[in-house]
């Protein structure tokens, strides 16, 4: 019979294993919980392991969340000299479309099954009037750090990303869909061969 603590023994040991073989899931909330693991694991893989990996595997399945700390996570992606796969299996949503796309080119793969969400950026706030004009300019510069790293991941113009992958409502997206917009480089069964 398994214990709650074999199944957590069991669950550290894999995780670790997989890291120490180039490998990390992102399987949460987008979140600085969540992402810091990650960063540690890229910045350990550049800049202290002796002997580099050929290349990161980041497998997502997340249903988006911060999108502040998911450019956090960008930002250290695209510093990387190790080249970084990004895997999108099951939903890829929001912030956690962010990050895929931040995957090297040529090494974004979707399974088959993956759905994507894009969406416009949104936000909630409340205060004084002054307050509300400063929240408004961030949403403008976040909305413009969106756009922009659509523009660079996918190469596509602004016109087309504003119409069919950033318009007022939400967009659902097939694995197959999001290659023709060039959202992933590929559409596979086992992406991590």
């Amino acid at each position: 019979m398994t214990t709650e603590h074999d199944v957590s023994t069991d669950y550290e040991t894999h995780s670790q294993a997989l890291n120490d073989n180039g490998m990390m899931v992102l399987m949460s909330t987008v979140s600085d919980i969540s992402i810091k693991p990650i960063i540690e694991w890229i910045m350990y893989e550049n800049h202290v392991r002796r002997k580099r990996q050929r290349e990161l595997l980041l497998m997502i399945c997340s249903d988006g969340g911060s999108v502040e700390d998911a450019f956090a996570l960008i930002d250290v992606m695209q510093s990387s000299k190790v080249p970084i796969k990004t895997v999108g299996l099951g939903s890829v949503a929001s912030s956690g479309l962010l990050i895929f796309l931040a995957g090297t080119p040529g090494r974004r793969v979707l399974t088959p099954n993956t759905s994507i969400l894009s969406h416009q950026f949104s936000w909630g706030s409340s205060g004084k009037e002054h307050e509300l004009f400063a929240t408004v300019k961030e949403f403008e510069l976040c909305q413009h750090r969106i756009l922009d790293h659509y523009r660079r991941c996918t190469g596509l113009d602004e016109d087309l990303i504003r119409k069919a992958l950033l318009p007022p409502q939400d967009v659902y997206l097939s694995a197959a869909e999001a290659l023709k917009y060039q959202i992933c480089d590929h559409v596979a069964d086992a992406a991590w061969k």
